[in-house]
């Protein structure tokens, strides 16, 4: 089954086809630049849940965004493409995306505050 939901909020048209009970993916990103300090976590956050990924954004010790996002993999690639924007205060200066398997472990997409090993 493939359910069709609006991703602009503001009433527009533009949709993306999410698949139910379909096959998921998962994504790593890092966005290089100067990307910390300009709400580039919230803005991965409501990008992700307008999108209806699952996961986490996170500021790294080294500057850079990690964020690991799971659900349908075109949603997965919107989402790189409005990294690739940012938020007006932020200047993404790299944005590398490496497609993992989904670990299942998200309910929702939310912010980390503390960079953890993995």
């Amino acid at each position: 089954m493939i359910v069709s939901r609006p991703v602009c909020p503001a009433g527009g048209d533009r949709r993306i086809n999410v698949h139910v009970n379909g096959a998921r993916s998962a994504a790593e990103i890092i966005v290089e630049g100067h990307v910390q300090g300009v709400g580039f976590r919230d803005y991965a956050q409501r990008r992700a849940r307008l999108l209806g990924l699952t996961g986490f954004a996170m500021n790294l010790k080294d500057g850079r965004v990690r964020v690991h996002a799971e659900g349908a993999r075109p949603a997965l690639e919107e989402l790189a493409q409005h990294l690739e924007k940012g938020p007006p205060l932020s200047r993404v200066q790299g944005v590398s995306v490496r497609y993992v398997p989904p670990t299942g472990r998200f309910t929702t997409f939310g912010i980390r505050y503390a960079e953890f090993e993995s």
